[in-house]
């Protein structure tokens, strides 16, 4: 077959050409985008030499000889870079491939029509040729989009960096953080927020899923958008809130099995960074249901965040207002902060706190009695009521040695502790599991 197609070659060309030319005007009238920003002779060009590199091929396979795929592998890592599909190009070839056909055919019928009977028999051959330099194109496209994919989640992860790290604060240089937003597609004013997720327990996942950080709205329709940057101790979202209420983020996480803190509504992508600490504050006093999941928002629990912020003052705290409490027996604090706790859920109501602890008003009463001498303060002055209600929230934060004097911490009153609780008596979260 060598020497036929050399005895043609200037016929072959020739026709190759025609080919080429015929192959470009239907792949820009598929792909306009690939003349972008070659233009149609580099179009050409490019068909051209894949004609010419089928041709080759066949003729060297029928010498034994390897598939030459270094112009199919470029080809595929060049449309991948530059975010063309790849179907077209397959289809490039499968089409060239058949022209190459013809072109061989019709060539060596006119130069010697027995010679017909010396080509490869039937287009096996050719075929496998195409295969291999589609194959090798594939690969090389696959292997580049991948590596063209983890420098986009590199440079993303670094710009929201640069947005969750900056200074935050008063009077700092707004200007890289505007500049990071702007390359992340955010608007330079409008309505933020940060989410701040603990890690995920084992076998869960949290928006970002398994391994990486998603984009998007976890399949919500009408929900805010969301950029997750992943790291060790945690995920953490960037909020783009638009008409959305700041109560859409705690609907958007209610179906995952997450902890998460959000932090207060911000005007400027400059002040993420400190809206990133509050809601980092917000997650140390999220609420911990049986499931491990709960979402905060901070504005909603700012004196339990508050006590958080500064765990020697929490310390200092405790010990000062419930320290005798603190002192007795297990069995006998808890009653006491239990009690304590579900009063100050129930906005002071000894009545509806019995119905919550199933006990008898008086009951109440007399532990409430209890805890004000223990303390030396008294509920009906609201300035020792809020001592009190501040002291009751540093315990959530003390270390695990202190409450195990004390025994186990009391429940979170947001969470409720049972019984019926009449509607406007205790502030509870919307969306606080159960």
């Amino acid at each position: 077959m060598e020497r036929i197609v050399e005895e043609i070659r200037e016929d072959l060309d020739r026709r190759i050409a025609l080919a080429a030319d015929r192959l470009t005007d239907r792949t820009l009238a598929r792909e306009p985008a690939w003349a972008v920003p070659l233009g149609r002779a580099g179009v050409r060009e490019r068909i051209r030499l894949v004609l010419r590199r089928i041709l080759d091929g066949l003729v060297g396979a029928c010498r034994g000889e390897p598939v030459d795929v270094a112009d199919a592998r470029a080809a595929g890592a060049e449309r991948a870079g530059r975010g063309l599909p790849l179907d077209p190009l397959r289809r490039t070839y499968r089409e060239g491939a058949r022209l190459v056909w013809q072109c061989l055919t019709e060539a060596v019928a006119v130069h010697d029509r027995s010679a017909l009977a010396r080509l490869p028999a039937g287009p096996d051959a050719l075929w496998d040729v195409v295969d291999r330099l589609t194959d090798a194109a594939s690969e090389a496209y696959h292997r580049a989009g991948a590596e063209r994919e983890d420098g986009e989640r590199e440079r993303r992860a670094a710009l929201l960096d640069a947005l969750l790290d900056g200074p935050g604060a008063a009077g700092a240089d707004p200007e890289p953080a505007l500049a990071a937003a702007v390359r992340l597609g955010l608007p330079e004013r409008g309505r933020f927020a940060v989410v701040a997720l603990a890690p995920p327990r084992p076998g869960t996942a949290g928006p970002g899923g398994p391994g990486g950080a998603a984009d998007g709205a976890a399949g919500v329709a009408d929900a805010p958008r969301v950029l997750w940057r992943v790291r060790a101790d945690g995920e953490t979202g960037v909020a783009e809130l638009g008409h959305h209420p700041l109560e859409s983020l705690r609907v958007l996480l209610a179906p995952l099995p997450v902890r998460a803190g959000i932090s207060p509504v911000v005007a400027s992508p400059a002040e993420l960074a400190g809206a990133r600490r509050l809601a980092a504050l917000a997650l140390r006093v999220a609420p911990t249901a049986p499931a491990g999941s709960g979402a905060a928002l901070l504005d909603e629990r700012l004196p339990a965040a508050l006590v958080a912020a500064d765990p020697e003052l929490a310390a200092r705290l405790r010990e000062v207002v419930l320290g005798p409490v603190l002192a007795l027996p297990g069995q006998e604090a808890r009653v006491l902060l239990t009690t304590l706790g579900t009063w100050l859920a129930c906005q002071g109501s000894t009545t509806y706190a019995a119905q919550r602890l199933y006990c008898h008003r008086n009951t109440v009463s007399n532990r409430l009695r209890r805890l004000e001498q223990l303390t030396g303060r008294t509920l009906s002055d609201p300035a020792h009521v809020v001592e009190l209600a501040l002291a009751h929230a540093a315990l959530a934060h003390a270390p695990a040695a202190p409450r195990a004097k004390a025994g186990p911490p009391p429940a979170d009153p947001a969470a409720g502790g049972g019984g019926p609780t009449p509607g406007g008596t205790a502030r509870r979260s919307p969306r606080s599991p159960g």
